[in-house]
């Protein structure tokens, strides 16, 4: 049983079904206030954290997108429409177990012929298209500007110092894990060697009574180690050592001016020559998992007994590989876009971002023409605790504060727990360049080789709506895709307490001072206003 705390509930609007259950006879609104609910103190059990984003913030006590009840209580048996949702990531695992029957295929392409068989520009584009062909590890862009030498570029100075920052403080972040990794190293071998087992435990370890400094360390690292949460000294050895390939990816990738990964053959300045890359939308490697943890967030095939449920169903997931291991180029993005709405995308998945853009012109061109053609662009708002409409996150879609695309949501993350630390402390906000916040911490999803992992981000936040986008347009396809954006924006519940922004808890403020909607996503309510709308 939950324990929570006894809160009256109130200001609840209430939802009556009439008839025969179908939803065009639910006649009910949006919850208007829900600042009263009940808080959840106990930790979340496994089934809880592998589902959290699902679930419903009256009924569970999280702050869920009520996905579960909505599949309850209003899809029910309906057949909806195919949706097509393109995911432009890194690449994806087509093959993964609870992805593989929800691959969007090119019907009008003959694999592996070497013929553009359906004349759309891609051959064998079966799967997708792959924008980035072999390159993996690519610099950040203010690298590639100060990399480029041009004094006179609008953002040099900008880029320098913002150059300088960061490698000054991964070179420390490199030092300092380096010495950590080394203290948890000998303190596991310590404790190994004096306890006869590699497998010891908790309880192994306080037992330990001794007057040898070396020991006492070893019993004080592992003690700490517990402490935050992690169950053996071998757990943080992998943590750090995961930690420290990313600070050198960093260093020897991202921040190293005299490094070229590009391996297209292409002139990414140089927007008329789109003949590059390959059909092959796959991870080059298995640490390359963000795309297919995106994607199963979206569409992974639910209740089939395996890891996770997706948001939708009734989605085939389009795989656009052209967002390396550092900064995106705008041309790939740009590109990607425009493939996604030419080959039946309905709605698009960003999760990238960077806070320099030097094309960014090809990219909102791209965005308007998804929006031209009745495509939702559903991009993650970025993981620097920062207000973006003070400090700039690319792709976006307006010019000084004037929108270019009426289809276009951007998305801010939410933890797992309802209460003034509702808010990620690293997802970015802003009250006119974020649209909503929906579930983004500590997310579970697929990965490569048919295996799960929790990660967190806007990344996993964007997904999230994606997927009540697709859910939307699959039951109610005469919507268009400004109107699935209203109703998302529209039909979220309204959080009024204040909460802690950017992780500081010096700043505190209302949802609605800090996004456009003022609200947190919720496909049960959106469904109902969809159903609503839609007569």
């Amino acid at each position: 049983m939950k324990t929570i705390k006894t809160v009256i509930l109130s200001a609840f609007v209430a939802v009556l079904f009439y008839g025969c259950g179908g939803t065009a006879n639910i006649l009910s609104t949006p919850v208007e206030n829900i600042d009263n609910i009940t808080l959840k103190e106990s930790d979340l059990t496994d089934a809880e954290k592998q589902n959290w984003g699902h679930l419903d913030l009256i009924q569970d006590t999280i702050p869920g997108m009520s996905v579960d009840k909505a599949y309850a209580e209003i899809i029910k048996n309906k057949k909806g429409k195919t949706v097509i949702v393109a995911v432009i990531d890194s690449g994806i695992d087509i093959d993964h177990e609870d992805l593989n029957a929800v691959i969007w295929t090119n019907k009008g392409e003959i694999p592996n012929n070497g013929i553009d068989d359906d004349n759309n520009g891609y051959v064998d584009d079966v799967y997708g298209w792959n924008f980035l062909g072999d390159t993996y590890d690519e610099q950040l862009e203010f690298t590639r500007i100060l990399a480029k030498g041009d004094t006179s570029h609008p953002d040099y100075s900008r880029a320098q110092a913002e150059y300088d920052e960061s490698y000054q403080k991964y070179s420390n972040y490199k030092v300092n894990y380096e010495q950590i990794l080394q203290q948890i190293t000998m303190a596991d071998d310590a404790l190994t060697k004096h306890l006869g087992k590699a497998d010891y435990s908790k309880e192994d370890v306080n037992a330990i009574q001794t007057d040898n400094e070396d020991l006492d360390k070893a019993v004080q690292v592992a003690n700490f180690m517990y402490s935050n949460g992690l169950h053996s000294l071998s757990e943080g050895k992998k943590e750090i050592t995961s930690s420290l390939e990313s600070i050198n990816d960093r260093l020897n990738f991202h921040l190293n001016k005299n490094f070229s990964g590009r391996k297209t053959g292409d002139d990414p300045d140089d927007m008329s020559n789109t003949s590059y890359g390959n059909g092959n939308v796959k991870p080059v490697k298995k640490s390359e998992s963000h795309g297919t943890h995106v994607a199963g967030i979206i569409a992974a095939v639910r209740n089939n007994g395996k890891g996770a449920n997706g948001v939708a169903n009734n989605v085939e997931i389009m795989s656009i590989r052209a967002v390396p291991n550092g900064d995106e180029y705008d041309k790939d993005v740009a590109l990607a876009i425009r493939y996604a709405v030419d080959n039946g995308a309905k709605v698009i998945n960003g999760s990238f971002g960077k806070s320099f853009s030097p094309h960014s012109d090809w990219v909102r061109d791209a965005i308007t023409y998804a929006d031209n053609n009745d495509v939702v662009f559903v991009h993650a708002a970025g993981n620097d605790s920062a207000d973006v409409d003070v400090i700039p996150n690319f792709p976006d879609d307006n010019i000084d504060f004037k929108e270019i695309s009426n289809s276009y949501i951007r998305v801010g993350a939410l933890e797992p727990k309802y209460g003034a630390n509702l808010l990620a402390g690293f997802s970015n906000y802003g009250k006119h360049n974020v649209d909503v916040f929906a579930p983004g911490a500590k997310v579970y999803s697929t990965t490569p080789e048919n295996e799960y992992d929790t990660k967190g981000g806007t990344s996993m936040a964007a997904p999230a709506v994606a997927g009540v986008a697709a859910l939307i347009r699959s039951y109610y396809p005469s919507l268009t895709a400004a109107q699935v954006k209203r109703i998302i924006l529209d039909s979220g519940l309204p959080i009024t307490s204040k909460v802690v922004v950017g992780g500081d808890p010096e700043n505190v403020k209302t949802l609605k001072e800090i996004t456009t909607s003022g609200k947190i996503v919720n496909a049960y309510n959106a469904l109902i206003m969809a159903d609503q709308m839609s007569k």
